[in-house]
């Protein structure tokens, strides 16, 4: 038996009821009330999630952007990370807790830790979950934790308010909102096309609107 789930497909939907659910359980903890930019630590210890930035060396298949174990309930981030633009650090936190939601079975994980304390150890794999550059449906879930990442980050409700204030057909705008939501400019940019707010034509660096951009205030 395996603590990491096997592969399946997960509707946007879900996906977003599932980072939504957890924003929503925040809010009715005053001490995580979750403000923006959102800070996805105070996200992991909210769901009892210890964080650590570390040094990950490659293996045989190449590098490690981060990995999961499970049963010590701890996310280790590769601390090359801290290299990149800004953003990319609650970005890549934001993923790491999709995985941890979508794909780590935590039911079996507490039943095998209790299994460990007994002096036991079954059948079960403990190996962690590592975050890499793959293919296949290994590739899928990555974009699965991405998708959560995004509407964890960058929930409607949130995006509303900012859009309200702000004109999304001018860059500079949009790199405001993106300083405020703490992400990448892509990060903003996937999110505000997923939702058909703008539209940005290949070969293009002219922002139009899409047929759902909410309406600005005057």
């Amino acid at each position: 038996m395996s603590i990491i789930k096997r592969y399946r497909y997960i509707p946007d939907s879900e996906i977003e009821a599932k980072a939504n659910n957890i924003l929503k359980r925040m809010q009715e903890t005053p001490k995580y009330i979750p403000k923006w930019p959102l800070d996805a630590t105070r996200v992991a210890e909210f769901l009892g999630l210890d964080v650590v930035w570390d040094r990950i060396p490659p293996d045989a298949e190449g590098q490690i952007a981060a990995r999961i174990l499970p049963l010590e309930h701890l996310i280790e981030i590769n601390e090359d990370i801290l290299e990149l633009p800004k953003g990319f650090e609650e970005s890549t936190l934001a993923h790491e807790l999709g995985h941890w939601e979508l794909h780590i079975d935590q039911k079996t994980a507490g039943q095998f830790k209790e299994l460990i304390k007994q002096g036991g150890k079954g059948e079960i794999d403990m190996q962690p979950f590592l975050c890499r550059a793959v293919s296949g449906q290994l590739q899928k879930m990555e974009w699965q934790a991405q998708r959560f990442a995004s509407y964890l980050l960058m929930p409607d409700y949130i995006l509303e308010q900012m859009a309200a204030e702000h004109d999304l057909t001018k860059w500079s705008h949009l790199y405001a909102m993106q300083k405020d939501l703490g992400v990448t400019i892509t990060n903003l940019k996937v999110r505000l096309r997923q939702l058909n707010w703008i539209i940005l034509p290949p070969g293009d660096n002219t922002i139009y609107l899409g047929k759902a951009a909410p309406i600005r205030k005057k």
